[in-house]
């Protein structure tokens, strides 16, 4: 019964996004460690049972093939991505104060659909945070020029002071399992090993690749520009700049502006870390994921932990 419970958790989850997964996948998000011949066993008997939906290799709630489809569409697309989100990253790396590069988002699950952004998870030195961020999106700035600020889309930083993600759920071990090291072993590596508290929900995180294919020797310029700026200069800036960005979301969000995809904008904005405010989308994944938990404990009879 524990392990039924520990597939349909996996698979209830990724139902979410309408994300139908393998055997491979359920086997990698698992919140225990079991062999692959018991798991096979269990999902066939909720297929059996009409639990479960099965289209070619793939699993879901939902008994919709074209969501599989949809699916193998998505993996070709992100692999022909990656290669540019790749190149992007070792570009990035060579913003000042720029310790580590992650490949984040729909890219990092290698499902993107045509309108994919490459998402990215940055890591800074400590205390220069808002001097790399505003760098990078400045340049943002520049690729809209050429209709490339999909290829740019940085939102997520922390910096070495502050590794370890505070909020400890489903949704953000999720998202941090699925990473991909892009750029900067230091920074990456020590991020990955203060937040192994996400194998409480997925024991797979201690094997998971720690290390980018690639990291680039620091150009002249980022040398120069650390170099520069590693002072009390420096401290002014960061503040100042920190200050500045937080007026300016503050005023977005009293405006209740929306981003493309229609959600409303907000960020937090800490001397530590820059991230999108979790009360607005990861709270409602965490809900609609707990109501679908529900469901199946009511319907299978499944007990969840």
């Amino acid at each position: 019964m524990q392990l039924r419970s520990s597939i349909l958790k996996v698979i209830a989850y990724f139902d979410l996004f309408n994300f139908p997964v393998a055997v491979e996948d359920i086997l990698f998000f698992l919140d225990t460690q079991v062999e692959e011949y018991p798991v096979k066993k269990e999902i066939e008997a909720l297929v059996q049972e009409g639990c479960l939906f099965r289209t070619g290799q793939f699993y879901s709630l939902q008994n919709d093939p074209a969501l599989a489809e949809k699916r193998n569409w998505g993996r070709r697309h992100a692999d022909e991505m990656l290669p540019i989100a790749e190149k992007g990253a070792r570009f990035l790396f060579q913003f000042p104060f720029v310790r580590g590069v992650c490949i984040s988002g729909s890219l990092s699950k290698r499902c993107a659909d045509e309108k994919a952004d490459i998402d990215y998870f940055i890591i800074t030195s400590a205390n220069r945070l808002w001097i790399a961020r505003t760098l990078m999106h400045l340049y943002k700035k520049l690729t809209y020029l050429r209709g490339r600020q999909h290829r740019y889309c940085m939102n997520y930083y922390v910096d070495e002071e502050a590794l370890e993600i505070k909020e400890k759920n489903i949704f953000t071990a999720t998202e941090l399992i699925t990473l991909m090291p892009a750029s900067g072993n230091g920074g990456v590596i020590s991020f990955f090993k203060a937040n192994e508290w996400t194998t409480r929900f997925y024991p797979q995180y201690l094997y998971r690749n720690r290390e980018s294919k690639r990291t680039p020797r620091s150009s002249l310029l980022k040398r120069t520009g650390e170099k520069l700026l590693d002072n009390r200069l420096g401290d002014r800036l960061d503040d100042y700049l920190r200050k500045l960005t937080a007026s300016r979301w503050n005023k977005k969000e009293e405006r209740g502006d929306l981003n493309i995809r229609g959600n409303r904008m907000s960020l937090q904005c800490t001397k530590h870390f820059s991230r999108p405010n979790p009360d607005v989308f990861q709270q409602k994944v965490l809900n609609r994921y707990q109501r679908r938990i529900n469901q199946l404990a009511a319907q299978w009879g499944a007990v969840f932990h």
